[in-house]
């Protein structure tokens, strides 16, 4: 982002809308996420969090973006690495503990899941479980 906001002021901004496309990139949905499950149980985020998220993008005009396997799988690791720590985070702790969830070069999903099946249309629209492709190269 341009310039650094609270958490409060991030989600404040994310629910309303007002936080530009431009400044909302991987690394802000995952703090999102990653702020959502400080806050509530999982269950719970599974349904705020894609509703948030699909409003967002239908307020900027980007319906067309939301994929559910992603952004449920990005969930469920995000909520398990919070556990694992064992300790209340900041976002800044979580995010040095768990660089890989930022990593271009070796995207974090490609361990679990194929390219096929992320890039359908039924993964899209509803949460498929993990397919792992062994053979599949990280790209």
């Amino acid at each position: 982002m341009s310039l650094p906001v609270s958490d409060e002021e991030l989600i404040g901004k994310f629910e309303d809308g007002s936080l530009p496309v431009a400044e909302f990139h991987h690394e802000q949905h995952v703090r999102v996420a990653f702020l959502y499950l400080c806050k509530y149980p999982l269950l719970d985020v599974l349904a705020r969090f894609p509703a948030n998220l699909k409003r967002y993008a239908a307020t900027h005009g980007k319906n067309g973006l939301y994929h559910e396997t992603i952004t449920w799988a990005y969930l469920f690791i995000v909520s398990e690495r919070i556990a694992r720590a064992g300790e209340t985070q900041t976002w800044g702790q979580f995010r040095s503990a768990n660089m890989d969830l930022f990593d271009r070069e070796r995207p974090l999903l490609k361990r679990f899941y194929c390219d096929e099946t992320l890039a359908s249309a039924f993964a899209r629209e509803r949460f498929v479980m993990p397919d792992h492709c062994p053979e599949q190269k990280p790209s």
